[in-house]
């Protein structure tokens, strides 16, 4: 169990991690709803709003499910009732740490079932100059990242890049604990509107033009790890195991969704290589 507040709304939330029998997928279960609304982790139940991965369904939704995703599908967790009681995830510390850490503690329990698997056999890239996102056939057969994050000159974010193999031990080493993140301007922006007012400095990186107000990085490159951490939580939202290599240049979240539209259209998925969990 996770309790926090929502970044965006500010609503105190308590998060549950469920079982789930094989084949159920990620389902979020607003328990605050009578009666209970279920809504599936699923590119089918998105809808477009800022900054932030949303899913709907039968007139219920959860907001800021990224990190959440991120956690499940880094770790390998394929079949889980999420149980809410707001629409909107709690933000914690910014990264996907806090709920890996609760779901470690809980414990993994491989099932029978095996895990579907789309194979990237074709590239696949959308967007244009100045944002995109392409997927590659991997040589290997497993599931890599390459993110290009760029903030051009004239602020301590600058341009990054990582790339790696997507495992659970690298997921948990390397990415989980990695931050939102903001440029002060931006964050002023939000405020004034009546956004993210509890949020302090350490819940959210803020950058001025020095480096992170009142926080310290965890990794040299925390920003562009983050962003490839969202990256995975929303191609969590195929359903299944993704074999392929994702490079993504300034992506977003409606990027990185309509990619995962595309492949569901264009690939075959078929039984993978492990158990599902």
């Amino acid at each position: 169990m996770v309790r926090g507040f929502g970044f965006w709304s500010g609503r105190d939330v308590t998060l549950e991690f469920r079982p789930a029998e094989p084949d159920t997928g990620i389902v979020f279960v607003r328990r605050d709803l009578d009666p209970p609304a279920r809504i599936a982790a699923v590119v089918a139940n998105r809808i477009e709003t800022p900054r932030r991965t949303t899913l709907s369904a039968g007139g219920a939704s959860v907001e800021m499910v990224e990190h959440v995703m991120a956690a499940l599908s880094g770790l390998q967790i394929d079949n889980c009732e999420v149980w809410v009681d707001e629409a909107e995830m709690p933000g914690l510390d910014g990264s996907s740490l806090p709920f890996v850490e609760v779901l470690d503690t809980a414990g993994i329990v491989e099932q029978t079932a095996p895990r579907p698997r789309l194979v990237v056999r074709n590239i696949t890239r959308l967007g244009n100059d100045e944002s995109w996102i392409e997927a590659r056939p991997a040589a290997a057969g497993e599931m890599s990242v390459k993110f290009r994050l760029d903030y051009g000159s004239g602020n301590a974010i600058g341009r990054q890049t990582l790339q790696l193999a997507v495992t659970p031990e690298v997921f948990r080493s390397e990415l989980a604990s990695c931050r939102t993140f903001v440029l002060e301007e931006e964050a002023g922006w939000l405020v004034s509107r009546g956004l993210g007012k509890r949020t302090t400095y350490q819940n959210v990186l803020v950058f001025d033009k020095n480096g992170p107000v009142d926080n310290e990085l965890r990794f040299r490159d925390e920003c562009v790890r983050h962003k490839a951490l969202d990256l995975i939580g929303d191609l969590a939202l195929a359903g299944c195991d993704l074999a392929g290599h994702f490079i993504a240049h300034r992506s977003g979240h409606r990027l990185n969704a309509e990619l995962v539209r595309a492949l569901l259209t264009e690939e075959e998925i078929v039984e993978g290589r492990r158990r599902s969990a």
